[in-house]
């Protein structure tokens, strides 16, 4: 069975956004880019929010082709192009979608679904209100989280929401020269 891991940057005080959705606070570079795009490249599938997505597929499709495109722009934007993605969004048609497959009711049993079917993990990407959706829904089975050296005070916090305790397995942990610390849990319970 194919596993979705919430991908997300997080503040020390659990904040994924500012108050009014700002991240201008991750800290990332060069090395995190790196380490992040070695897992990611092995991703067939990536999972997001109306939102994200629309901010994704609004830069990566074209990154690279930029005359001064980074090193990561050039192999984020080659995997993006060949992955496939999932939306879940009550407002988002599917037409003409490259590779993106929308998912607009019983996303439960869509979600079930598609991860009964061949594949790698499902990385779902920032996307704070699909990820409220889906904890709600016990669908999350790991989170590959990265504390960014700040703390916020306010803004949109990554666990809202949550009826039933929820038990992780810390599969790894690492520093990053920035300040960053990855942590990657497993749900415990799956």
């Amino acid at each position: 069975m194919r596993k979705i891991i919430s991908f997300m940057h997080i503040s020390l005080d659990g904040f994924v956004a500012g108050p009014n959705g700002e991240m201008n606070w991750i800290t990332v570079d060069e090395e995190l880019f790196d380490h992040v795009g070695k897992r990611i490249s092995g991703t067939d599938t990536a999972l997001y929010g109306r939102v994200t997505y629309q901010m994704m597929e609004g830069y990566w499709p074209t990154a690279a082709d930029s005359p001064d495109a980074s090193k990561h722009d050039l192999e984020h934007s080659a995997w993006y192009k060949k992955a496939h993605k999932l939306v879940i969004s009550e407002t988002l048609q599917q037409a003409d979608l490259t590779d993106t497959t929308i998912i607009s009711n019983n996303f439960a049993t869509r979600i079930n679904e598609i991860k009964q079917q061949e594949g790698t993990e499902i990385l779902l990407f920032g996307s704070p209100t699909a990820t409220h959706s889906l904890i709600q829904q016990n669908l999350i089975d790991g989170y590959w989280l990265f504390v960014n050296p700040v703390i916020l005070g306010q803004g949109i916090p990554l666990f809202k929401d949550i009826k039933d305790r929820i038990k992780l397995n810390l599969l790894a942990t690492q520093q990053f020269s920035n300040g960053v610390v990855e942590l990657n849990y497993a749900v415990a319970d799956k």
